[in-house]
């Protein structure tokens, strides 16, 4: 719903009269994914994007209520914009909004909140725009682009803040992404990542069983587009990567990534059980074996939660080892933090921030080593890369690429095989075929 401090009176374009617009945004792929839309819309209006100095008529800041400190970022971005964009209508939106919309509105200077983003179709019919738009055509300067399929997670997860903000579960359909996608391939975007709250619950909602992501995946695949491009699957649980996606990933190298990355959190069962997470170690474990033993140097990446309340050092060992038995390729390692709403925040036997830091930090070394080993198996083999720089751009198997000679312009965003000469740490450095 929408939550307004002042009756506002949008002005539907005009005559010659310019207006502009400014986003802001903080969190996961999905809010990117979001904020794109309402780029879309706005545009679509007539409003022009505003360039830095330049004050806004309207300002949209999508928020992230993962963690304390999200939320603390997305409150000082907001009074931030206000300070920069005086007399601007100000429009909060995402997580943030959605958690703690009382508080948010009695920022001085917010106009309006938008609490549940399944309403922001209505905040841009009330701009004046007739028809929606069905999707996205670009993603800003980037020359991969992010495509939202779904919506909401129900698992409970004791440290997860996001059941209480996106409950419900939502798939988009599967021709309405098949049209964004090619549009953003005819577009210039040649790698499209799909991303979810839940991306692995793809197509529970509907009444066909047999929608899910794979299927989507099958049809993606088959689309007939001139432009090539390769596809990327965003964060996964272990036992939803089916044995047919494999199959896809397998049969459609050009096509997929050869990189998943699947939640892991801890390799300790009681921690696991205490964050409520619904697959113990084993499971996981014998899962990722399992796919990446399919796989020519897959490259695996996952997520860790160090310092959860209890967790002994004997417990943070077990999720070292593991960590080496599977040997990741990448590692995101986040210090707990308790989110007030979870039950999580509500345990005692917290663990303190100095023990936190030394066990990321050990944890870090172990994730950079692995890395360097993975980028160092990698020499002498030909990658799909897309040039992001003049100098450097990102491999198919998700590592960073330098140029051994600087490339012209054009190349940029366009895919290009690429022999990898030598690695040193974690960058990969290789020469652009046919150059």
């Amino acid at each position: 719903m929408f939550f307004l401090k002042t009756g506002i009176n949008y002005t539907i374009i005009s005559g010659e009269k310019l207006l502009f617009f400014r986003l802001f945004t903080l969190g996961c792929k999905v809010n990117q994914y979001e904020t794109e839309y309402i780029r879309t819309g706005l545009l679509r209006l007539g409003y022009t994007e505003s360039e830095p100095g330049h004050v806004a008529d309207i300002v949209v800041i999508n928020t992230c209520t993962v963690t304390a400190e999200s939320e603390m970022k997305g409150r000082k971005a907001i009074r931030k914009l206000i300070r920069e964009n005086p007399g601007a209508e100000v429009i909060v939106t995402g997580c943030s909004a959605t958690h703690n919309n009382k508080q948010i509105l009695n920022i001085s200077g917010v106009s309006k909140i938008i609490a549940d983003k399944q309403e922001i179709p209505d905040f841009l019919r009330s701009l004046g725009l007739a028809e929606l738009p069905k999707g996205i055509q670009a993603f800003g300067e980037r020359h991969r682009a992010y495509v939202k399929v779904q919506d909401g997670c129900r698992v409970g997860c004791s440290y997860c803040i996001i059941p209480k903000v996106r409950p419900t579960l939502r798939s988009r359909s599967e021709n309405n992404i098949l049209d964004e996608i090619r549009t953003l391939v005819q577009n210039g975007y040649r790698e499209i990542v799909l991303t979810g709250i839940h991306l692995g619950h793809y197509g529970i909602d509907f009444a066909n069983s047999y929608k899910n992501l794979a299927a989507l995946v099958r049809r993606i695949i088959e689309m007939e587009i001139e432009e090539p491009f390769r596809l990327r699957l965003s964060s996964l649980e272990a036992v939803e990567v089916s044995e047919e996606l494999i199959d896809l990933m397998l049969q459609n190298p050009q096509r997929i990534c050869p990189h998943l990355h699947l939640s892991m959190q801890s390799g300790s069962d009681e921690v696991l059980r205490r964050m409520r997470r619904r697959w113990l170690s084993e499971t996981f474990i014998r899962r990722c074996e399992e796919i990446a033993a399919r796989f020519d140097r897959l490259a695996l990446t996952t997520d860790i939660i160090v310092g959860f309340p209890g967790e002994t050092e004997k417990q943070f060992e077990e999720t070292c080892r593991i960590v080496e038995r599977l040997r990741f390729s990448k590692i995101h390692i986040f210090r707990f933090s308790p989110r007030k709403g979870t039950e999580a925040a509500t345990f005692s036997d917290t663990i303190s921030p100095s023990i936190q830091r030394v066990r990321a930090a050990q944890l870090a070394e172990i994730a950079k080593r692995l890395r360097t080993h993975y980028a160092a198996s990698l020499v002498g083999t030909t990658l799909s890369v897309l040039p992001e720089t003049i100098h450097s751009g990102t491999a198919d198997r998700y590592l960073t690429v330098r140029f051994q000679k600087t490339i012209e312009p054009q190349i940029l965003g366009q895919l290009r095989d690429v022999q990898i000469t030598h690695a040193f740490d974690e960058t990969l450095f290789g020469n652009i075929n046919n150059i």
